[in-house]
């Protein structure tokens, strides 16, 4: 078994697994047991370059694997040429708000814009001068000029027209202020002003927190905020499709934060929020959208605070009642992440060894039978029935790997025979499981 992974991914592989999070590149190479969701998956990139938009709900336990099928899923769209974004909800964002949280989730979602090209994110601007330059382009050949022509000041408003032209033709809500601080974006970009530039990538990232001082620096009237982000998402989609891009596509994780929320009016709106991007994405008033949410059990099915309390949401998101461990289907708008069982997990420890011995350019004296003792031991412990996870099984097996790097001499029996299980689940998530008995 030979993976052809990068230095780069190698050392993303393990250094975030060891840390007990999921790389943000490399996960292909390490993906086992994934093979039906991700051909269902793929047959919905295509409905959505087909001018189609949806959501779908990836659901598991912790540590089952959501966060790592959603870094395996931007890392196929990006293969079919999607812009993709990741954000996690945290108890600082959220998609309603009226205190900044939503907005503080729409900055994440901006600055964390990937392109295949770059891959880990930061890519709006390289997006912005890539549109700029197919309008100048554009500009040029409508009237004759050359691109080093219509790069002089006295060519500034053509271009600026245009531009203005172009997004309020690809736009329905916000697109003039919008275009027009793109148009500013222009004028930093081809005057070599970083000021105006960082400006105008401020606005569209949702950093300005007042109309006034907006205007002062951009001459807008307007600022994102938390009940207008959702339409900016919308106009940022439809400027990735006029540049040849097949979509966008967004990953929101760690959902369990919006079933978190205390108060029951705050959580509620934010599910709200939810069905108005599910209804706009199944209804055709939005094109090339593709959002993933991930979350729990609890945040789908809890009926008192889960996506589940919300009755237009619960008659949405119930699973086909023809579904079975046996007969799945992929094509419902909520996928449970089934456990990977002991032979994938099997594959999957040989492929980090591998990667392991990649990165630190030697080999570890750990056989295919010591592996699976490994397991033996691991999935035997008390406990690991009812807590153990494939992350807490990846991060057991690396911190072993890295003690025998360092400690070659070590017994690998002892070490394995050390191993324990805990339960990882936050508390209050248990506390909220013992109320509801």
């Amino acid at each position: 078994m030979k993976l052809a992974v990068k230095p780069k991914e190698a050392t993303a592989i393990i250094n975030s697994l060891l840390s007990g999070v999921v790389p943000r590149i490399g996960v292909q190479h390490i993906t086992v047991g994934r093979s039906d969701e991700v051909d269902a998956f793929i047959k919905a990139l295509d409905d959505v370059k087909n001018g189609h938009s949806m959501v779908k709900f990836w659901i598991g336990d912790f540590g089952s694997g959501k966060s790592f099928m959603l870094h395996l899923l931007n890392t196929v769209a990006l293969k079919q040429k999607f812009v993709v974004s990741t954000a996690d909800f945290t108890p600082d964002n959220r998609l309603y708000s009226n205190d900044g949280k939503a907005l503080v989730l729409y900055t994440a979602i901006l600055d964390n814009i990937a392109i295949q090209t770059k891959p880990e994110g930061g890519a709006l601007a390289t997006l912005l001068e890539k549109w700029i330059e197919q309008v100048v382009a554009t500009t040029a050949a409508e009237n004759n000029l050359s691109l080093v022509e219509i790069r002089e000041e006295q060519y500034l408003n053509l271009v600026k027209n245009k531009i203005m032209q172009s997004i309020n033709e690809l736009t329905d809500v916000g697109g003039f202020d919008f275009a027009s601080v793109i148009m500013k974006y222009y004028e930093g970009y081809i005057n070599d002003d970083e000021l105006l530039k960082r400006n105008a990538l401020r606005w569209l990232k949702g950093q300005y927190k007042t109309k006034t001082e907006a205007r002062q620096d951009l001459g807008v009237r307007e600022v994102i905020n938390d009940l207008n982000f959702y339409d900016m998402l919308k106009n940022f989609t439809a400027l990735f499709v006029s540049m040849g891009y097949s979509g966008f596509m967004l990953n929101l994780d760690e959902a369990i934060n919006l079933y978190k929320i205390s108060t029951s009016t705050m959580r509620e709106k934010n599910y709200e929020k939810i069905l108005t991007i599910y209804n706009d994405c199944f209804q055709g008033k939005v094109s090339n959208l593709f959002i993933n949410i991930a979350g729990t059990r609890e945040f789908l099915e809890n009926e008192r605070r889960g996506l589940f309390s919300y009755q237009a949401l619960k008659s949405r998101l119930e699973t086909n009642k023809f579904e079975t461990l046996q007969i799945r289907d992929f094509a419902q708008p909520v996928i449970r992440l089934m456990p990977i069982d002991h032979n994938e997990i099997f594959v999957l420890l040989k492929k980090l060894k591998e990667v392991f011995e990649f990165h630190y350019k030697l080999e570890i004296d750990i056989s295919d039978n010591e592996i699976q003792n490994f397991m033996e031991e691991i999935y035997n412990k008390p406990g690991a029935s009812e807590f153990l996870t494939p992350r807490e099984v990846i991060r057991d097996f690396l911190n072993i790997l890295s003690i025998l790097r360092q400690n070659p001499e070590l017994d690998k029996a002892a070490l394995f025979s050390d191993i324990q299980i805990k339960d990882e689940r936050p508390v209050d998530i248990l506390l909220d499981s013992i109320e509801e008995l």
